[in-house]
């Protein structure tokens, strides 16, 4: 069905086009689930290609590790894929859990790859170590997803100490750390100390100009060590939600320049940038499509315009 002119311009319009011509099924599947009005179900059996006999997910279901293996990396990817779509429950996250009880450090944290006999490749900064250590940027994620869910298993416990110690002692930090910090205290039952940590945590932000609190002038803030130039993240990047307790960091004026600069940096061909490092062409032609869906999350969540495409079931491919 051909759309109208100032409808086929809208941001949700270019978005779909976008994501019809480049995205991997999955991607496709979640953009018709959040946005075409489709059913769950579909995106639950694309995720379920990545899915592995031990409980964990490979298959390069985050772009950044290539190759079937199971890594923690991907479990982040996985979860944040079933918790929109409220599936973050039952024996598939107890199968899960006992993976990454496996694959921990001995103080319950998670790296971003663990080492196997065999190698694929993988973005190099993400290196795959012989004894890789514990990182909030991986376990943060997990754990707070974990806990917004209601899910309990043994691992938890020595995995939730393990990121209340890191995010409470943390003197320096990197943007990535702190998005992995801000999803763990999002997602923690503890709220009074999650609202005491992440209080600390905003003033470390802005003290370490972590966050480009003007887009005019992102230039003048500091890349992390090993970034790509223009590596920048924003206020929306760290509050992805309007509940977020990283909202509470930035002022409403602050808030509105990032979204306005998100909402700008939509492309010709309607999908959004990807700042990291291109390292390999098909790990950036499949991160893409996923920075484009969380943009497009990102301005729904805090009622930013996307309307121009019909609300309509995604196509049915022919048998």
């Amino acid at each position: 069905m051909a759309m109208a002119g100032d409808e086929a311009a809208a941001p949700l319009a270019r978005a779909e086009r976008f994501i019809w011509l480049t995205a991997r099924v999955l991607e496709q599947r979640r953009f018709a689930f959040h946005f075409l009005g489709a059913d769950a179900d579909a995106v639950d059996t694309a995720l379920g290609s990545y899915l592995n006999g031990d409980g964990g997910y490979g298959h390069a279901l985050d772009p950044d590790l290539r190759g079937p293996l199971s890594q923690p990396l991907h479990s982040v990817h996985a979860l944040r894929v079933l918790d929109s779509l409220g599936r973050c429950s039952g024996r598939r996250i107890e199968q899960l859990c006992r993976h990454l009880t496996g694959v921990s450090t001995a103080d319950g944290a998670l790296p971003v790859a663990v080492p196997s006999p065999r190698t694929y490749p993988a973005a190099p900064y993400h290196p795959v170590q012989d004894d890789p250590p514990g990182e909030l940027e991986i376990t943060g994620p997990v754990v707070g997803l974990l806990h917004r869910n209601r899910v309990w298993h043994a691992w938890l416990f020595r995995a939730t100490d393990f990121c209340w110690d890191r995010v409470e002692t943390l003197r320096r930090s990197h943007p990535y750390e702190v998005q992995g910090a801000v999803a763990f205290l999002d997602g923690s039952p503890d709220r009074p100390r999650a609202a005491a940590a992440a209080d600390r945590l905003g003033r470390l932000v802005r003290e370490q100009g972590l966050a480009v609190l003007d887009p005019g002038r992102r230039a003048e803030f500091p890349v992390g060590p090993g970034y790509a130039p223009g590596e920048h993240l924003f206020p929306h990047d760290f509050a992805r939600r309007p509940e977020s307790l990283a909202r509470g960091w930035f002022t409403d004026e602050e808030t509105a320049r990032s979204l306005d600069f998100l909402a700008a940096e939509q492309q010709e061909d309607g999908g959004w940038p990807v700042r990291r490092r291109a390292w390999a062409p098909g790990s950036a032609l499949e991160r893409r499509p996923i920075a484009t869906l969380e943009a497009l999350l990102t301005l729904r969540a805090y009622g930013r315009p996307l309307t121009g495409v019909a609300s309509r079931p995604a196509p049915v491919p022919p048998p």
